[in-house]
């Protein structure tokens, strides 16, 4: 199921934004195999397998890549794969003997994926670092927060996974479909530095208009603006508005019943002021509640400000399945979605058995090269 299915990709067990593209393709049913050290790495994330759902639709060997035996299993899937995706140091593949020049010698059709925060070259290259580091020296972190207050640390999906995930996953597939033309792989080097400045890209040209000024929280999208803001209900609940077209701010005025003139010039900074304590009223009057009562579902670009449990109830998300429940764990649902080729029912972390990794070998390998293998201890 899937518009991948019939793709096989080679997975290098790592943290961060190169095993959510894993699961990214996964849903979209790629065969993905993960392959991990025998003494997995300890990221500081412990928690039970079945809440680590970015390791979903796929399973995992263990193997020793010192060993001959071990080698030899890695590069009889490699021969077969049509990438390969890795997050390690630039150098670290390499020194294992499984750097691009070895696996494209190996198979001259893989796309080779890596995924750092840095890139494969420049002076911070080998330089340890997490998505924050990496959003900073963009330039996006310092844009993040509200005027004269220190830049906000957000969450790293901006980062990790928009910057991170994302672009090494458009690089797979766009090397994939360019090598079944050539017959030809290539190496895909995804750095989230790279990915984050090209999400960049609107915000810049607006730089360079000069309508995006270097000051954090005095732009139209950075809470400078009062009509693309947060506000504090009556129940100390939030909710957010964002009605930047002239004619969704006005209807928002008539909503909340505000018809001041000076209200309604959103387009000169000079009133910002006013807007904002109009609206911060307004808003403190009523618990969140109401205004989604009245609110909701109009043109006035409303939406309540939720947690995540509150997120995973709401009617619209619910409507669209936007979360499924696998094994009691509601959790996001394959995206996006597809007409004709939908993705197929999602199937949870697997604990790497030896009847699970010949579960995985099997879309791989004959019956007689897995039982060879498993002779021979080539994986755990």
């Amino acid at each position: 199921m899937g518009p991948l299915q019939g793709v096989h990709i080679v997975e290098f067990a790592g943290i961060g934004p190169a095993p959510l593209c894993a699961m990214l393709l996964a849903d979209l049913g790629a065969t993905v195999i993960r392959i991990d050290r025998v003494t997995p790495a300890d990221i500081g994330l412990a928690r039970p397998l079945q809440y680590d759902l970015v390791l979903r639709n796929r399973k995992t060997l263990r193997v020793d890549l010192k060993d001959p035996k071990g080698m030899a299993l890695v590069r009889a899937l490699l021969s077969r794969a049509d990438a390969l995706i890795e997050g390690f140091r630039p150098g670290v593949m390499e020194r294992l003997g499984l750097g691009p020049e070895d696996c494209l010698t190996l198979n001259p059709k893989l796309v080779y994926g890596r995924m750092t925060g840095w890139g494969q070259e420049g002076p911070l290259a080998h330089s340890a670092g997490h998505d924050i580091n990496y959003i900073a020296i963009t330039g996006v972190l310092n844009a993040i927060g509200r005027q004269d207050a220190p830049p906000t640390v957000p969450l790293n999906v901006l980062g990790d996974y928009a910057g991170g995930s994302l672009y090494l996953a458009i690089g797979l597939l766009s090397g994939i479909l360019e090598a079944r033309n050539s017959g030809k792989g290539q190496v895909v080097d995804a750095a989230i530095v790279d990915g984050v400045t090209s999400l960049m890209t609107v915000l810049l040209g607006l730089w360079h208009a000069g309508m995006m000024n270097e000051g954090r929280g005095a732009n139209l999208l950075d809470s400078g603006s009062p009509f693309y803001d947060v506000y504090l209900c009556a129940d100390d609940q939030y909710v957010s508005v964002g009605p930047i077209e002239r004619k969704f701010y006005l209807q928002l005025l008539e909503k909340l019943e505000l018809e001041a003139p000076e209200l309604r010039t959103p387009q000169d900074r000079a009133s910002w002021p006013a807007i904002r304590e109009a609206l911060s009223r307004r808003f403190a009057s009523q618990p969140r509640a109401h205004w989604e009562a009245l609110l909701a579902g109009t043109d006035c670009c409303f939406a309540p400000v939720l947690d995540i449990a509150q997120a995973m109830q709401h009617p619209h998300l619910k409507a669209r399945k936007t979360f499924v429940e696998v094994d009691g764990i509601l959790q996001p649902a394959p995206a996006p979605r597809f007409s004709r080729t939908p993705a197929g029912k999602i199937s949870p972390p697997a604990a790497p058995t030896l009847e699970n990794a010949r579960a995985a070998l099997a879309q791989w390998l004959s019956s007689e090269s897995i039982e060879a293998f498993a002779a021979e201890g080539a994986f755990l």
